[in-house]
């Protein structure tokens, strides 16, 4: 008999064992940690995960056309060229991480694996690979008057809208978490963190937001 396979979102790690020793006061999971902030959510500050996305990382040449021609055919638009930008399509959007690699990320929570396959599939004639790695990453939001400042706190890059605004993307760091930042909207961004530092990289944020926002 087939086990079914649950998803989980990366926030919501498995609580320590009793006999961990820590304090039930600190075994709050991140995903608590959001659902909490959410609703105490101001128009300084708002987070929340974009869970279930689809990810996938995109390797390939674009001096091929045929690699190019396979990638718009499933995801409806080119991969970029210029460095730290965004190209979208009606479902997708395709981030730059580097002059041969992108992360296309799904505009929608989807089934795993979705886009994998089809990609993989349409590439096969050309030097090119099409990696899931929705299981190793989450995306989150985060939104609101005060965010920048949040970021600033631990975020080296210039924030300001005339250096990095919509349809751009930046692969740096938060604290310790390495992360791409893409800008969507006035005062509102995307993160892609890694699922091993999601846990990390929501508390360090909450943490930095709380003076800002209280």
């Amino acid at each position: 008999m087939k086990r079914e396979m649950l998803r989980r979102s990366p926030t919501c790690r498995r609580p320590p064992r009793a006999s961990a020793g820590c304090g039930s006061s600190r075994r709050y999971r991140a995903a608590g940690l959001l659902t909490a902030q959410q609703a105490r959510a101001s128009k300084h500050f708002v987070m929340r995960e974009r869970a279930f996305l689809d990810l996938v990382n995109v390797r390939g040449d674009l001096s091929d056309p045929v690699f190019v021609d396979a990638f718009e055919s499933v995801v409806g638009c080119c991969p970029p060229a210029a460095p730290n930008t965004v190209a979208r399509s009606a479902a997708y959007d395709v981030l730059w991480l580097g002059p041969d690699e992108w992360l296309v990320r799904s505009n929608a929570p989807v089934p795993a694996g979705v886009l994998e396959p089809k990609l993989a599939q349409a590439v096969a004639g050309a030097y090119a690979a099409a990696v899931d790695v929705g299981s190793g990453y989450t995306v989150v939001e985060i939104s609101g008057e005060r965010v920048c400042d949040v970021l600033a706190r631990g975020c080296p890059l210039d924030l300001h809208p005339r250096v990095l605004k919509p349809g751009q993307c930046v692969q740096s760091h938060y604290f310790k978490a390495s992360i791409v930042l893409v800008p969507t909207g006035n005062d509102r961004f995307e993160i892609v963190v890694r699922r091993s530092f999601a846990d990390y990289f929501c508390r360090i944020m909450l943490d930095a937001a709380e003076p800002l926002t209280s």
